[in-house]
């Protein structure tokens, strides 16, 4: 599945609200004594998290990729236009 970077980020941020809520939920079962929710819900927040990393590096990836490439088409078109200048200052 291909994926913009935004949907990423979005995505990412998705992953941190899911794991926010597991950890709650996971704390107000450890405060009730009942710890193997608090396993449970700790377990689910700690995937959910790994999941948001993940985004976010996809996002960030993605990113970085978008502006290099922006970045090379700026040096390529001076380059182009550098060069057009110089072979008509020639004539």
């Amino acid at each position: 599945m291909f994926m913009t970077c935004e949907l990423a980020y979005h995505c990412a941020a998705r992953h941190h609200e899911c794991a926010a809520f597991q950890y709650a939920e996971a704390a107000k079962h450890e405060a009730a004594g009942a710890y193997d929710k608090a396993a449970q819900h700790a377990y689910l927040a700690h995937g959910h998290a790994q999941h948001a990393i993940q985004s976010a590096a996809e996002a960030a990836k993605l990113h970085a990729d978008r502006f290099m490439h922006v970045d090379q088409l700026g040096r390529s078109r001076t380059a182009s236009f550098e060069q057009g200048a110089g072979a008509r200052s020639n004539i």
